[in-house]
């Protein structure tokens, strides 16, 4: 039963990945796209936290987390995202169903586990106009499109240093590939001018975290959290064309390939700064829990030389996420809903992004549900994880567009016992 629920998320999962753009939001217009979510939904649905860990769930964002894992866990996670877009005069509504994660987590021995899998980094998929005049008096009409993204490969190493004392660290390589697409025509004139533009993006990644828990009485754990991303290191080879076509027909007349060797373009660094991130919290025991955690990073520091924009720059981001978990009784009979895990949390990020000088943030409440699954085949570890996110990204002033998202994710945590002989079948 637990094989059939793995390989049918998987084949929903890999649909989602590959039908489509990871996005529709007109902010992946800007830096190298939207920057997905890229924990679990456990962790998700608790405003993002990186810090809680179990002996059987993985923790995407948390490499110590792996220390934890006393049972081999399968992962897999997609999300659908529901965007109302409005500006000062009209508003859109358009949706996105896409894979957030596959991975599996090995505990290796005592207090020592390994994880890998793969997830999406980035996403770019917009579709963006804009009308002005020239000094005749003639619409111009400048229309903008985008797709691609970058996908992630990730392994991971956790061990136990010291009695409540866990660490650990994940390389990270990320890959893929960005098209971008500007096409201007102007009111009487039959022939349009057309810009394109492609980045093949490939680079490397660390992440290393610290957990302290240790026991503060007989029942309440403390949890502490220190966490360091390093800089993504993105090599671009990158390709431009432009032409004009035929506004009646869309054939292209005249297109040629722009020397970026001579501008030294052709091949491009791009660099993320490094995040910080620092947590705290309380909890006990297959109880409850509740913590906070504060990133940083430099964004002030971003640069892609590649796609240059005079009306965006950045500022250094950071956010702040609160959340945390309640189960009623997890050994419960005779009630199923108290061995349910209740999630619930909010975030409040400053990306920053400044576009026309206004600054970009994003706000989400999050809430959802983890059901234990029971039945022949499934390890009674095993949970089916439900979660929401309610949030609002930008602005409409300035002539910017304010995003309003519902999210629903679905994710899969699957449990075995390898190598562990059967007493009873």
């Amino acid at each position: 039963m637990a094989k059939k629920l793995l390989i049918a998320f998987m084949c929903l999962s890999s649909y989602g990945i590959f039908a489509q753009n990871g996005t529709v939001s007109p902010y992946s217009f800007f830096g190298i796209g939207d920057f997905r979510d890229v924990g679990t939904v456990e962790n998700q649905m608790m405003g993002g936290l990186r810090m809680y860990a179990d002996s059987i769930h993985i923790n995407l964002r948390n490499p110590a987390a792996y220390s934890n894992l006393r049972l081999t866990t399968y992962a897999a996670g997609i999300g659908h995202k529901e965007f109302r877009l409005k500006d000062a005069n009209e508003q859109q509504n358009t949706s996105v169903t896409n894979l957030d994660y596959l991975a599996i987590g090995l505990p290796l021995g005592k207090n020592i586990g390994l994880g890998f899998g793969l997830l999406p980094y980035s996403s770019v998929g917009y579709s963006l106009s804009q009308t002005s005049s020239n000094t005749q008096g003639e619409e111009i009409i400048n229309a903008f499109s985008g797709e691609g993204g970058l996908n992630r490969v990730y392994m991971s190493l956790g061990f136990q240093a010291a009695k409540n004392l866990t660490l650990g660290a994940t390389v990270n390589y990320n890959f893929g590939r960005f098209e971008y697409t500007r096409i201007q025509s102007v009111e009487g004139v039959q022939l349009g001018t057309i810009d394109d533009r492609t980045s093949r993006i490939q680079g490397f990644d660390f992440n290393y975290t610290l957990n302290y828990t240790p026991m503060i009485s007989d029942k309440l754990k403390l949890f502490s959290f220190l966490g360091a991303n390093t800089q993504v290191n993105l090599n671009a080879d990158n390709e431009q064309s432009l032409g004009s076509f035929s506004l009646t027909t869309g054939q292209d007349i005249e297109v040629i390939d722009v020397d970026l060797a001579a501008q030294n373009l052709d091949r491009t660094s791009i660099r993320v700064p490094t995040i910080f991130t620092l947590g705290l919290g309380l909890g006990e025991e297959k109880k409850w829990f509740v913590a906070g955690e504060y990133s940083t990073q430099k964004n002030s520091e971003f640069e892609n030389a590649f796609l240059q924009l005079d009306n965006v720059g950045y500022d250094d981001a950071s956010t702040l996420s609160l959340g945390g978990y309640w189960i009623p009784d997890y050994t419960s009979f005779s009630s199923f809903l108290k061995r349910v895990t209740y999630r619930a949390g909010l975030r409040y990020d400053q990306t920053g992004m400044v576009v026309n000088g206004k600054d970009i943030n994003n706000f989400g409440i999050t809430f959802g549900l983890g059901f234990p699954l029971t039945g022949v085949g499934v390890d009674r570890f095993s949970n089916l994880n439900v979660g929401f996110e309610l949030g609002r990204r930008g602005t409409t002033d300035a002539q910017l567009i304010e995003e309003s998202y519902f999210k629903v994710n679905l994710g899969l945590s699957l449990n075995a016992k390898w190598f562990q002989k059967r007493q009873i079948d």
